[in-house]
């Protein structure tokens, strides 16, 4: 499988990553949704790129450089739906892989994680913490798991933001609770179809419909949580989904 490690094209196996493409070591990573081997929101992604790696002492290339090896990758390793995941390490070294992506096409049933979790406001790898809940929710019978921080308050949902209608509003929990600012998460703030505020857990019975987001899946309907039905709000998955596909160049 080629790959781009440090703006030049390689087999996998001449780099230091596995072969699901994650560097080896620590350090940021963004991964963002391609349709026909075009990237979405590609200049959001490595403009939060380039806030945590000033936050965190990471050095990353420009994002011209960045964008010519993307555009490389995505002409070299075709997919019609695809991933892009650009990792950056603390050592300097960065690497982008475009894998082949599944849509997920039915609702999912989600539980509580039942430890506190200490969430992050960066896009850290390695990202075995992350997928290790949602392995445990799959474990338990679940799709997937909503976390909760220290304080009681719901963050998000194994490897998603998350957002909820309480009292017929749509809100979605603020960074300040150890948020990660998602792309999709961004969008809909910017245009007013969610607002910010804490979610205690405790509220959680509040919950009428709600959505697992990303960059990946875009707006994942939650159909229960912790077995307790939920209303599907199509519509208003259909109108995430549109809003993200414009600002999509895919």
């Amino acid at each position: 499988m080629k790959v781009v490690y440090n703006g030049q094209l390689h087999e996998i196996s001449e780099v230091p990553a596995n072969p699901a493409g994650w560097l080896n070591g620590e350090g940021i990573f963004e991964t963002i949704k391609t349709v026909g081997n075009r990237a979405f929101s590609l200049e959001r992604h490595i403009e939060r790129a380039h806030r945590s790696a000033l936050q965190l002492g990471i050095t990353i290339p420009k994002a011209e450089e960045i964008s010519r090896s993307v555009a490389e990758i995505l002409a070299e390793v075709r997919q019609g739906l695809g991933m892009l995941r650009i990792c950056f390490d603390n050592q300097s070294n960065w690497l982008a892989v475009h894998l082949p992506y599944i849509e997920q096409s039915k609702s999912c049933d989600v539980r509580i994680h039942p430890q506190a979790v200490a969430g992050d406001i960066h896009k850290r790898f390695p990202y075995t913490h992350r997928l290790e809940i949602l392995e445990l929710a799959r474990l338990a019978d679940f799709d997937d798991a909503i976390t909760i921080n220290f304080e009681g308050n719901i963050c998000e949902g194994s490897v998603t933001n998350f957002i909820a209608c309480i009292d017929g509003v749509w809100v979605t929990p603020p960074t300040s609770d150890c948020v990660l600012p998602g792309i999709i998460r961004e969008i809909l703030i910017e245009n007013k179809l969610v607002t910010v505020e804490s979610i205690s857990a405790d509220r959680v019975l509040e919950i009428t419909s709600a959505f697992l987001i990303s960059s990946l899946r875009l707006s994942h309907a939650i159909s229960s949580i912790d077995s307790r039905p939920l209303h599907l709000s199509h519509a208003f998955g259909e109108e995430i989904a549109a809003l993200a596909h414009k600002y999509s160049v895919g």
